[in-house]
């Protein structure tokens, strides 16, 4: 029986679309999902687990890992300041067991992942800036000029979506979550897998 590895799916959306909420619905339902751990530079936001949200690393750190080439990233830039990166090793082996593999990554990423592998991109977008503006101040977490930062780099953000297989405006919640959920779905089926992610045996 042919075996099919796992799909490669970038998620990019502006900080504050709602991302993460999003991807831990669709893959509380959804078998056979798992998800990239990136590393960064920046610190820990409450709640924030190392190794889980991300791989918490000094420059030092990361500075060395990206030069552990072709094995270090499969992609990295710097944003607000802060260097995110996508470990190689790790992904090939989770695709290499079926697994659909989901990184979230900004559109600096997307692009170099494009370059190296061939994905399934969606972009996720809010409905307009002020909204995310007003989901931005929600958060308390940040002050008025990061979040002029984040709503400016925002705009030029969402100027790249039109370079991404599938766009998703989080306006209503749920939509969002099953917009996500049909896409990982048909791409399966178009990859001859079910469903859940297994390969269909024609032979």
């Amino acid at each position: 029986m042919r075996t099919y590895d796992g799909m490669l799916v970038v998620l990019s959306a502006p900080s504050g679309c709602g991302k993460t909420t999003i991807v831990k619905q669709v893959m509380a339902n959804l078998p056979g999902l798992v998800f990239s751990v990136s590393h960064t530079t920046r610190s820990p936001r409450a709640g924030e687990k190392d190794g889980q949200d991300y791989y918490f690393v000094d420059r030092d750190e990361f500075k060395a890992i990206c030069d552990q080439q072709p094995s270090g990233f499969i992609e990295w830039a710097e944003v607000h300041g802060n260097l995110y990166g996508t470990g190689r090793q790790g992904v090939e082996e989770q695709r290499a067991a079926g697994l659909d593999v989901l990184l979230d990554i900004d559109v600096q990423g997307a692009e170099q992942v494009r370059r190296a592998a061939d994905p399934v991109t969606v972009f996720i977008a809010p409905p307009s800036l002020d909204e995310l503006g007003r989901r931005l101040r929600g958060r308390g977490s940040e002050d008025e000029k990061t979040i002029a930062l984040r709503l400016n780099n925002a705009g030029k953000e969402m100027q790249a979506a039109a370079d991404y297989d599938y766009l998703i405006v989080n306006d209503v919640l749920g939509e969002a979550v099953e917009s996500l959920r049909s896409i990982l779905i048909a791409e399966r089926l178009r990859r001859r897998r079910t469903l859940t992610g297994e390969s269909v045996d024609l032979e």
